[in-house]
């Protein structure tokens, strides 16, 4: 395999935190070859800023959408996200990366991620770890995700992978269906805490359409969509009372998912991925995440097939 990766970053309204991404991304040790950057119809400076880096570097290409006159995070991500890739050859490319706009990568980020999958040929997707600033620059706080999936603001896939698992679904909690399926195929799908490979989150995940709350209330509705089951959605409420803002977003989270069931609002239509992912989180809950990921890993050796034909998406999967 070469080093050529295609970059597709969306964003609106990012002129606060966009240059610390651009620089990072123009300075790092392996360039992308081609870096599309989807501008979702900003009101601010950040079309000319993005003109500004367009003109200096000519692997930035950008899109421009129409303003639709609001943030749209979950399908409004993952729109525009197609909206960029719909302009490339994805055959093109050994790799493919989808990545926010308010991050400072580090240096060899993208040379390090290569360099891995290239030793590992069933490492589908991978990511290093999301930090963001304590009180101070010198104070980093980790975000505390999971090793299981590669983490949704940087998701640096194998083409051959990405194909396979059909890319994408357009709602909330796509950046969780995706490991699933990558599983489901044989794939792994992970995030390691390399300090090479920690990445600098300078917006809090989960708050960047109307504050944090709405971000758990939010991925209470993801875990409903994507199919997680009240046993193992309660887990993970728990968990997050270790996450700030303690109590209240736990609560948040909970009646995200509690209002979508009273609702019987749409699910994932996806019932082969729906169940493998239930008994990945039932053996989660009973012999731990790690210990049922590596078991996942390893039964899924006899599935692996890079070459298969892509994965059958179900009609109107969501």
């Amino acid at each position: 395999m070469s080093d050529k990766y295609v970059v597709i970053s969306p964003c609106r309204n990012e002129e606060k935190f966009m240059r610390e991404t651009l620089d990072s991304v123009v300075n790092q040790s392996v360039k992308p070859s081609k870096w599309i950057i989807v501008d979702d119809g900003s009101t601010d400076n950040t079309p000319k800023i993005l003109e500004e880096y367009a003109k200096k570097f000519d692997f930035i290409e950008v899109v421009t959408r129409e303003n639709r006159g609001h943030r749209s995070v979950g399908p409004g991500v993952v729109d525009a996200f197609y909206a960029g890739f719909n302009t490339i050859n994805l055959n093109e490319y050994d790799y493919i990366c989808k990545l926010d706009l308010d991050l400072i990568m580090p240096e060899r980020y993208f040379e390090l991620m290569m360099a891995e999958m290239k030793n590992r040929p069933r490492l589908g997707t991978f990511s290093g770890k999301a930090y963001y600033y304590g009180k101070n620059k010198h104070e980093l706080i980790s975000e505390g995700c999971g090793d299981e999936s590669s983490i949704g603001a940087t998701k640096f896939y194998r083409t051959a992978c990405f194909k396979q698992i059909g890319g994408f679904v357009r709602q909330v909690m796509w950046d969780g269906i995706d490991s699933h399926r990558c599983r489901l195929l044989g794939w792994i799908s992970e995030s390691r805490d390399d300090e090479e490979t920690r990445f600098i989150h300078l917006r809090p995940m989960g708050s960047s359409q109307k504050g944090i709350l709405t971000g758990r209330k939010r991925h209470g509705f993801g875990q409903y969509f994507m199919g997680t089951g009240w046993l193992y959605f309660c887990a993970t409420i728990i968990y997050r009372l270790k996450q700030r803002p303690f109590i209240i977003g736990a609560l948040a989270s909970f009646w995200g998912y509690f209002i979508s069931f009273v609702k019987r609002e749409q699910r994932l239509n996806d019932p082969q991925m729906v169940k493998f992912m239930k008994h990945y989180q039932i053996q989660c809950l009973l012999k731990g995440k790690k210990a049922a990921t590596n078991s996942a890993n390893i039964s899924g050796e006899s599935r692996w097939d890079p070459s298969q034909e892509k994965y059958e998406i179900p009609n109107n999967e969501c």
